[in-house]
């Protein structure tokens, strides 16, 4: 039984049954014992970002890690942005990284790299594994930080630890522990707070407190008291649709956030950091908050953030049930020229119960969260970390944590060639996967973002860096390559079409929605 062997069966042992992987030479024994583990699913990444991306959707939505497996500090570095968004969404994700063994470590060879100062920065548990003898109890330790923080753990393999033989044994799952309840005196004094600030308050919930029971407590609690739920500005999973409590996303822009939560004066953060502008703007409070608003983070990672919300409920002895009005529906759109808000109508009237909307529009289709509304019950995941090429990523981690589900894929052109490359894992995996390229053919948040600034007139250098057009990308061409069958609407009619098509049939489908 050698190293690589033990962290297999261990990973198994602990239903750890999935690995992203885009490996390479240092890897190779952990490769072989891969092959000996049939119930092990492997699946290919073309780049490191697909990898740590797919591994990040699938963390949000099981709740439990899907290794990865890296190879050495320049692959891991190919993953970072991911992990990125990984950590910031609170995502289990357990990384593999193969190293050089350690006795060649002092030659300083091409690939020679501190993987341990590459990984601290996205990842919560950080270990180098000395040799096969540690291997169970060090895989072990990364799972629990993992689940414990829904975070990122990083596992760094040295060679001569995964090809080094370690004694015949079997491997048991570990207990993981609860998550830690939320103390009774802090839900006593939560509850005297929100009385007190009836009708002006607000609860951003996270983790999971923006879904399922979580979420149904916040809503009571609100209902009862008269305040808000808040989802954050980019959340990693947030429940919506009839009969879930229609959570308001916090504003991008800083104004509208600014107009959003002026009347707060007392703002719960559950399972959630306190909301802060994206970027720092010159005249404007890098807060949205009113000065005054006193905040209060209820639990911390380990807690169990849905857990202390039906109790905070129990104690403010608000109403058991939540007493919702219907959405409505979008109207149908007329035929026509495509445009965002279009998109957003045509997508929300067609998705189906218990879809999984992985959206990176950017500034494309940013009204489908609110239309989404009057959709039946879905999920809905977003860029977390700010970090572009998330989405195509995200989805295909998604479709394989729930193959009963369907996933639409939202994309924006431009960060959607950062990761296209999921493209030919989704072909590959058969995953269930609808997506919608937003093809304006530019950095158009890049053009808000010099008008946020002040900025208004943009010369050639400028134009330079914002435009796609020259030469224009063709994603239908590009999918089909990576197997992807794949159309293009220009009009309103053909979206409604090719949107139909993609939602009725199984597997991954790609729209080129021309705007």
């Amino acid at each position: 039984m050698t190293g690589a062997d033990v962290l297999c069966d261990t990973l198994l042992a602990n239903r750890v049954n999935v690995c992203f992987a885009n490996p390479g030479t240092s890897e190779m024994h952990f490769v072989a014992a891969l092959d000996r583990k049939p119930l092990m699913r492997c699946i290919l990444g073309l780049f490191e970002g697909v990898v740590t991306g797919a591994a990040d959707g699938y963390g949000r939505m099981k709740r439990t890690p899907a290794a990865t497996l890296l190879h050495t500090g320049p692959g891991l570095a190919n993953g970072l942005a991911n992990l990125h968004n990984a950590r910031r969404a609170r995502a289990p994700v357990l990384n593999v990284v193969g190293d050089h063994a350690n006795y060649h470590l002092q030659y300083d060879a091409p690939l020679t790299s501190d993987i341990e100062s590459l990984a601290r920065p996205m990842s919560d548990f950080v270990r180098r594994i000395s040799g096969p003898d540690s291997v169970e109890a060090d895989t072990v330790a990364g799972y629990l930080a993992a689940l414990a923080t829904s975070s990122v753990s990083t596992l760094i393999l040295p060679g001569d630890a995964s090809w080094s033989q370690t004694a015949d044994r079997p491997i048991a799952a570990v207990a993981v522990p609860s998550r830690k309840t939320v103390e009774a005196a802090q839900i006593k004094a939560v509850a005297e707070r929100l009385r007190q600030h009836r009708g002006r308050f607000g609860i951003v919930v996270g983790c999971d407190g923006a879904f399922g029971p979580g979420l149904d407590a916040a809503g009571r609690i609100a209902a009862g008291l008269g305040g808000r739920v808040l989802g954050e500005v980019y959340p990693g999973r947030q429940e919506r649709g009839q009969g879930a409590y229609p959570v308001t996303r916090i504003a991008y822009r800083i104004d509208p956030a600014l107009s959003m939560l002026a009347d707060v004066d007392f703002l719960l953060c559950a399972g959630a950091p306190e909301p802060v502008a994206f970027f720092a703007y010159p005249g404007k409070p890098s807060r949205p908050l009113p000065p005054h608003a006193e905040v209060f983070h209820f639990g911390d990672r380990n807690s169990d953030i849905a857990g202390g919300l039906m109790a905070l409920a129990a104690e403010l002895s608000v109403p058991s049930a939540l007493s919702l009005s219907t959405s409505s529906l979008p109207d149908e759109p007329m035929d026509g020229p495509i445009t965002g808000a279009v998109l957003a109508a045509t997508l929300a009237r067609v998705l189906p119960e218990g879809a999984i909307v992985a959206y990176e529009g950017l500034t494309s289709a940013v009204e489908l969260f609110d239309m989404a509304a009057g959709a039946p019950r879905h999920d809905w995941m977003m860029t977390s970390g700010g970090a572009i090429g998330n989405g195509l990523p995200m989805a295909l981690g998604a479709a394989i944590a729930c193959p009963d589900r369907k996933v639409v894929c939202v994309q924006a052109d431009g960060s959607g060639m950062y990761t296209l490359q999921a493209l030919w894992t989704m072909a590959r995996e058969r995953a269930d996967v609808l997506v919608v390229i937003c093809a304006n053919r530019r950095y158009a948040i890049l053009e808000n973002e010099m008008a946020n600034l002040g900025f208004n007139q943009i010369g050639r250098n400028g134009r330079q860096m914002m435009n796609l057009s020259d030469p224009a990308i063709d994603w239908v061409k590009l999918a089909n390559s990576m197997g992807v069958e794949a159309a293009k609407a220009e009009s309103v009619r053909a979206l409604n079409d090719l949107v139909r098509t993609g939602i009725n049939r199984h597997g991954p489908f790609l729209i080129e929605a021309v705007l």
